[in-house]
């Protein structure tokens, strides 16, 4: 599973280069999230999941408060969370999250990205199907047989423990997110790398050189839409 977490640093790299448009996006969805459920983490699972991903992209505390007193203010905008899935240069596969209050608006805009930079829009499911969501989190400082000693201790099943680039990698079942973070942090682990609900390729496939060039564009131009809050794909990227 090494490369997918190398689409998981490279995806973290790309949003590195923008932390304005970064911290808007987490905005917007911390504040459906609480607005959906209760606005205190520890009560609302998901706004805790989002809490913990915003800290591994270093959001500003400010940013994070202003957008959880807002849902507690009761805030009039609605955002609808929709899916769309394509495919990129040769065959790529594709998934683009989005929270939208124009629902015509970003579809039009998610459809002129892929139009324009080498990809085409799907239907429903014809994605989808190849990737698996999975919680991830990245420990640095600790070898992979102590972290899944410590995780077998707990009685908690992963799909994979590996150690890459001095940081220990954990996948595991989407339900086993709060059971895997809490063993962790019962051990003193409290810093992440990355601790998030993600969408994993089941098969990551090579490309061509152009068609890399190509991808990363098409990727751009959907990072860059102010509604898309996540980006999947399947290609391995050559470094």
């Amino acid at each position: 599973m090494g490369r997918k977490w190398n689409n998981i640093k490279e995806k973290k790299a790309a949003k590195d280069a923008n932390t304005s448009q970064v911290y808007n996006k987490f905005a917007r969805e911390i504040y459906v999230t609480a607005k959906q459920g209760e606005p205190d983490p520890e009560a609302n699972t998901a706004l805790r999941m989002v809490l913990d991903r915003a800290k591994t992209y270093n959001v500003p505390k400010a940013i994070i408060e202003r957008a959880i007193e807002k849902a507690k203010g009761g805030g009039e905008e609605n955002y609808d969370s929709l899916r769309y899935e394509g495919f990129g240069p040769a065959g790529s596969m594709i998934i683009v999250d989005a929270l939208t209050n124009n629902v015509n608006r970003t579809a039009s805009e998610v459809r002129a990205a892929f139009g324009k930079n080498g990809g085409n829009m799907g239907v429903s499911g014809s994605v989808s199907y190849m990737f698996d969501s999975t919680a991830v989190f990245g420990v640095e400082d600790k070898s992979a047989d102590d972290i899944l000693e410590l995780l077998m201790e707990h009685d908690i099943d992963v799909r994979d423990v590996l150690e890459e680039d001095h940081t220990v990698i954990i996948y595991a079942e989407p339900d086993q997110y709060n059971a895997v973070q809490q063993a962790l942090k019962e051990n003193g682990i409290t810093e992440f790398t990355v601790a998030e609900l993600t969408m994993l390729a089941q098969n990551d496939v090579a490309v061509s050189e152009e068609d890399q060039e190509q991808l990363e564009k098409l990727l751009g131009a959907l990072e860059e839409l102010e509604d898309v809050q996540q980006v999947y794909h399947n290609v391995e990227f050559i470094e």
